[in-house]
């Protein structure tokens, strides 16, 4: 018999295997967290140094150049302009570094430093590390303005809590967001697409939708058919909820959400709470997303039904950031920040 056929040579495979994979998990870890010590350690000497005598106002700007210029002679890459600047941003934002999660890379905190706002940076933090986002995942939620968007429909107590958690997901409400943003499907306006072919156009993107979903869905289907009394149904989107155990069922409007929608919604959650749901299911959420929404007309046509069900904007293009800042800034203000 060969080596390579004995049962126990592949078990021997197999444990060598797991033990360097971890290993190397440990080796990029631990050397990642020594990075942003060595950066903290390094942006604390050069803030030191600038407060000590006049150094700031005879040096100014000059000393970052030519720090720049000496270390790099010395020491090689990782040392230019522009990043011995974050390296000393990077202290005075975090004066006490352990503070900063070591589930972050440099890469990440040069995205954090980026932002002016400490409870939209906080948020972002606490974000990257909850969800585990890649730089590429936090980049394109801060170009999405969640921070902003989960914000603008909480008091001021919801927005401090989700500036120092993140967004925590203990109830349905949770989930929402408003408007959920589309635009990494790249539709431009004012171009006209079908509800079918925006359900495509998610389904083929479902990475990204996922993202804006938000953290715990597991899609389940399109197009679910459901069957009453030889009459056949079909919810646009179901997803399973992991952290609230729940289905998630959305149904996709290009324009204004009707009565007859949410009546339509309301029946979809009644079947899956009845016939979907298996032992230890919560009840299930519906979200109707449309690009407009009569608010008058929801409040009414939801009246006394599943508070389960909601109306949601949402849009195929950036929002406007310094319109969602301004709401922000006056719900911290008339509350007193």
């Amino acid at each position: 018999m060969k080596l390579s056929e004995r049962d126990d040579y592949g078990h021997l495979l197999t444990q060598i295997g797991d033990t360097f994979t971890r290993g190397r998990v440990q080796a990029l870890r631990a050397a990642n967290q020594e990075l942003l010590a060595t950066y903290w350690q390094v942006g604390r000497h050069i803030v030191e140094f600038e407060q000590a005598g006049q150094a700031r106002a005879e040096y100014g700007k000059a000393l970052i150049e030519q720090l720049a210029r000496d270390l790099t002679l010395r020491h090689g890459k990782g040392f230019s302009r522009s990043n011995l600047i974050r390296i000393r941003q990077f202290y005075l934002l975090y004066p006490k570094g352990a503070t900063l999660s070591h589930q972050l890379s440099w890469s990440h905190v040069v995205e954090l430093l980026k932002i002016d706002d400490p409870l939209e940076r906080g948020f972002y933090e606490q974000q990257s590390v909850n969800e585990r986002w890649s730089v590429r995942e936090l980049v394109r939620q801060k170009d999405s303005a969640l921070f902003l968007r989960l914000a603008a429909s909480r008091d001021k107590a919801g927005i401090l809590k989700l500036a120092s958690e993140g967004q925590v997901v203990e109830q349905p409400v949770d989930l929402l967001r408003e408007p959920y943003v589309f635009e990494f499907l790249k539709i431009p306006e004012p171009a006209q697409v079908s509800e079918t072919q925006l359900e495509a156009l998610l389904c083929d993107h479902l990475q990204q939708f996922l993202l804006e979903l938000g953290k715990g869905f597991t899609y389940v289907g399109r197009q679910y058919r459901i069957t009453l009394n030889n009459s056949h149904y079909k919810v646009d989107l179901v997803f399973y909820h992991r952290i609230l155990r729940c289905f998630v069922l959305i149904d996709l409007k290009l324009g204004d959400v009707q009565h007859h929608d949410i009546g339509q919604m309301n029946l979809y959650l009644g079947y899956f709470a009845n016939e979907e749901n298996a032992e230890g299911d919560n009840p299930p959420i519906g979200i109707i997303l449309s690009r407009h929404k009569d608010e008058l007309l929801v409040e009414y046509a939801t009246y006394n039904l599943n508070s389960q069900l909601f109306v949601q904007k949402y849009q195929l293009y950036l929002p406007e950031r310094e319109e969602l800042r301004r709401e922000l800034e006056s719900t911290l203000r008339e509350a007193g920040k």
